[in-house]
């Protein structure tokens, strides 16, 4: 009896509420701004969210601590979700994306090859929802220009029937 008293306290309260989005934080900076007195240490957090079935969004904000940042940026995400159009868990074309001096190169893969892409580009592909897909960084390493030239380049995705009835 005590036993089971015990089992049902440990279980309350400890069922976490589903999140709306799954996030992933790419990386997290400390930056310093150079004041009379000294520095001023900050913290720049870049998060990535989506729910894996097409919507994502990718915020960069800065905070006093770590969490602050994260949170700003969390909530700045969800302000720039955009949906993307998935054919067969993969890309519908090919696309090549610049964002200041990074260039990313997507390429739609058969079904089984994964997700083949570097650090920063898989995190948003994997939080986007497709499975299948090549990717290629060139240019800068730099992992916010990288993470936005990846959502840019996903933004600009678009179907069959949408680029014939634009020739139209």
């Amino acid at each position: 009896m005590a036993q089971q008293r015990r089992d049902n306290r440990r279980g309350r309260g400890h069922e976490q509420a589903k999140r709306e989005f799954e996030q992933k934080v790419v990386e997290v900076k400390r930056v310093t701004r150079v004041v009379a007195g000294g520095k001023r240490m900050r913290f720049r957090a870049l998060v990535v969210i989506g729910d894996k079935k097409g919507k994502v969004g990718i915020g960069i904000r800065k905070g006093t601590d770590v969490t602050e940042a994260v949170q700003k940026a969390v909530n700045a995400a969800k302000k720039t979700m955009v949906s993307v159009h998935i054919v067969n868990d993969t890309i519908p074309h090919e696309v090549k994306m610049k964002y200041k001096s990074s260039v990313v190169f997507l390429k739609p893969a058969r079904p089984g090859t994964g997700t083949i892409a570097g650090g920063a580009i898989r995190s948003v592909l994997d939080l986007v929802g497709v499975k299948n897909v090549l990717s290629k960084m060139i240019g800068s390493s730099n992992k916010v220009n990288n993470v936005m030239a990846t959502y840019l380049a996903l933004t600009s995705m678009r179907t069959r029937e949408q680029i014939q009835n634009t020739k139209k």
